[in-house]
């Protein structure tokens, strides 16, 4: 597939978009949605790519399963199925609403498409493989950590190799997130925060790594971190705080007013977490796409303009990247801190008393 290509100026489609050139939108999608495949590279029409296995259930034709290799990127038929592209989409003139790129869907023998047979596609995305994987390199690492503790390496000798690493940021953790938002505490909460920061930032780290998914930037995986930190959160208040959301400690006149709203920032918190995880790390990597595209727009304008412009785009891009690696930590640490923040909030007044008489007055004023 072209990125760029020249349209004439005595052509009459100034201002079109030939077939074959670069569709911004198109291209951003495809690289921070999901697929069956991690996509690294096309060279020669010849795409580096590792599949994944494609499961299809279908009423009409049972159970299906196959490598998405069979398919070639929607050039052939497999199984009397075959995926989607733009130009299959545009050939036939489908709706675009309803038959997306990248859908596998069912044809009959000639190759058309079969409205009649229903397709139910239950493959693992590379969204969900590579969180998978994550969660392998989690426990992997923890345990293996963990067993060096048990051994006495780091207890009673100084702590060798990935202890090095983990160690602090654990302290970090400990005394830079729990102990402050949680008290007395913070050591019931300690496994919950280190977990979501640590499966934040490894997720965050493997999706800058070129042709991986960008599982961060996925709304359904903040979703899911944020629904488990508000059920925490839940699950930790008291009949204090369930006091003052029903009877909040303001003048008579002014209760109808804060009652709904003590109650809808009952669910604003996970909201908070959820859209800034996903906002922010969507956002580096559509803003370095961003920058390498620019190069093959101006490039389709003129060939020189596009040479002469790449250096400057590609360093952008390289110091959005690199920002970006920072940008994994510090959304990873936010996430764990603003889960602890509301956890501590939601003791409404256990913390306070259990940490007010640590702290004095700091704690007052915080």
């Amino acid at each position: 597939m072209s990125w760029a290509q020249d349209v004439p100026a005595d052509s009459g489609q100034a201002g079109k978009p030939k077939a074959g050139a670069i569709n911004p939108s198109k291209v951003i999608l495809e690289h921070v949605g999901d697929g069956h495949e991690f996509h690294f590279w096309t060279f020669n029409n010849k795409p580096a790519a590792i599949p994944l296995p494609v499961i299809l259930y279908s009423p009409q034709r049972g159970w299906t399963s196959f490598m998405f290799a069979r398919l070639e990127h929607g050039e052939v038929t497999y199984a009397k199925y075959r995926v989607l592209t733009d130009e299959y989409i545009e050939k036939n003139k489908l709706d675009e609403k309803i038959y997306l790129p990248g859908k596998i869907v069912g044809v009959d023998d000639a190759g058309n498409l079969d409205p009649s047979v229903k397709v139910y596609d239950l493959s693992l995305g590379r969204n969900a493989v590579q969180m998978l994987i994550s969660v392998i390199l989690l426990i992997w690492i923890m345990t293996s950590v963990a067993g060096k503790y048990r051994k006495g390496q780091g207890v009673t000798s100084a702590p060798r190799g990935f202890q090095n690493v983990i160690e602090p940021v654990v302290i970090f953790i400990r005394d830079e997130v729990g102990k402050p938002n949680l008290g007395d505490r913070y050591e019931r909460y300690m496994p919950f925060l280190l977990t979501v920061f640590f499966f934040i930032l490894i997720n965050n780290l493997i999706g800058l790594i070129p042709g991986t998914a960008n599982v961060t930037g996925n709304i359904a995986f903040t979703a899911m971190l944020g629904i488990l930190a508000f059920l925490v959160i839940m699950f930790s208040t008291g009949k204090h705080y369930w006091g003052h959301i029903v009877n909040p400690p303001v003048p008579l006149g002014v209760k109808p007013i804060m009652i709904p709203v003590e109650i809808l920032g009952i669910f604003t918190k996970p909201f908070a977490l959820i859209i800034r995880l996903f906002a922010n790390m969507i956002s580096g990597h559509i803003i370095i796409l961003s920058f390498i595209i620019l190069i093959f727009i101006f490039g389709a304008m003129n060939t020189a303009l596009g040479w002469g412009t790449s250096p400057f785009f590609i360093l952008l891009a390289v110091f959005i990247y690199l920002i970006e690696i920072l940008v994994a930590f510090i959304q990873a640490y936010i996430f764990a801190n603003l889960t602890a923040v509301f956890i501590g909030q939601s003791f409404a007044g256990g913390h306070e008393e259990g940490h007010g008489h640590e702290h004095g007055e700091e704690a007052v004023v915080i």
